[in-house]
Order: structure tokens, then sequence, then C-alpha cells
């Protein structure tokens, strides 16, 4: 998933966000609210994780503006205060989930998984495809019965375009999805990144390329 971090604290944001990479996940960070509000307002993000006292814009107003906006990303409030009313007083500003600091960072990556599912059609938990399985939460990959390491990147990849069920998904989703914003959009990540999961995945090859479009799975 593509997820921002909106945290004012440099250290927890950076161990935040190293943490949900570690999950496969595209991560940006910003430490104040008007710098988040800027950046939803160009890339889509599935998942913003939230802390609620932020600078320059109050993380309040920062939720208040997804909740009335297009935007489809599921905010994950974070917040130093614990108390019940001000765990309502984040929902009722349209969080869809609030987790008190501090916390365990299984429960982030838990939490973050089901806002992602809820930000997304319905997928089935394992993605299975042309002998493909690949369970996204145990992070595994099998192709015929055979196990396959993938790099998270690979891994990432690999999940769009299984949920793309045999449509083709184009180099610039792909980079969206997998990718933070720091990527250079012209280099050939996308590609080696093709060529190598082609390569594990053995064959006969599955990854299928459309030209001017992307890349499928039939």
């Amino acid at each position: 998933m593509r997820i921002l971090v909106v945290e004012d604290e440099p250290l927890v944001a950076d161990a935040v966000a190293r943490w949900l990479r570690g999950d496969a996940h595209a991560v940006d960070v910003v430490h104040d609210g008007g710098a988040a509000l800027e950046r939803i307002g160009v890339n889509e993000y599935d998942v913003v994780v939230l802390d609620r006292d932020l600078p320059v814009v109050h993380g309040d107003d920062v939720c208040r503006s997804l909740a009335a906006g297009a935007a489809d990303a599921r905010v994950l409030m974070l917040t130093a205060a614990a108390e019940l009313d001000d765990r309502v007083a984040g929902l009722v500003l349209g969080a869809d989930d609030y987790l008190p600091k501090p916390f365990a960072f299984a429960e982030l990556s838990a939490r973050v998984a089901a806002l992602g599912r809820r930000a997304r059609p319905a997928a089935p938990p394992v993605l299975q495809r042309a002998g493909i399985r690949l369970d996204p939460h145990r992070r595994e990959v099998f192709r015929d019965g055979r196990y396959v390491p993938l790099s998270r990147k690979e891994f990432a990849v690999l999940a769009e375009l299984l949920r793309a069920d045999g449509a083709a998904v184009s180099a610039e989703r792909l980079l969206e999805k997998a990718w933070d914003e720091h990527t250079d959009p012209f280099t050939h990540a996308i590609r080696m990144t093709i060529l190598k999961l082609r390569r594990k995945l053995g064959d006969p090859p599955v990854v299928q390329t459309e030209p001017g479009v992307g890349y499928r799975i039939p």
C-alpha cells in the first residue's frame, strides 16, 4: 500500500516509516499538518497514519479535510491522549481507527492492514492466479507449490499484479503503490523489478508486458 505518516517527532516518524516499509509498503513522511494536506492533494494514499497534535495545521483539521474530501484514504489517528473522550472525539472527526501512544509496532501493522482492506475493494486474504499463491499477511509466495523468496519491492509489485485479476497494471500505478515519493519516475526501477520477478517465478513466464499499457498476469 501507499501510506502517509504524519508525525511531528522525527524519531517516531522514522521508526514508524521503517517498520511499515518492512511490511512492503511505500511510505512517505511529513512532520506537520500543512505538508500533509499538500501531499494528500498530490498523491493517492491508501492509509494516512496521522498524529493528532501537529504544528501548522492541527491533526483534527487534517482529519476533517480528509473526511470531507474525495480522497479514499483511511485514517489511523495517533495520540498520546488515551482517555475515552479523546478516542471518541477522534472518531467523530472522521478517523477510521485510533491508536494511543505508546503502541506496539505489531499492533500498528495489524491496524494498518485492516484499514488497507477497507480502502480498496474486498480481496481474498490469499491472492492466487496462474499457479501463484501470495499470502499478504505471512508475506509468502509460492509458484506451483515451490516457495519463491522475494524482496519487499518484488512482493509489492506482484501483489498489485495479482489484485488486478488479469487486467494490465501501468508502470505509473506500480510506481505509485510500491515506491515512495523520493523515487525518480524516470528510473528503470519498475523494469528491473519485473525482470527479477520473472526470473524468480521461473518458467513458463507468467508476467506479460502489454506495450504502451503495462504489465499483467493473464
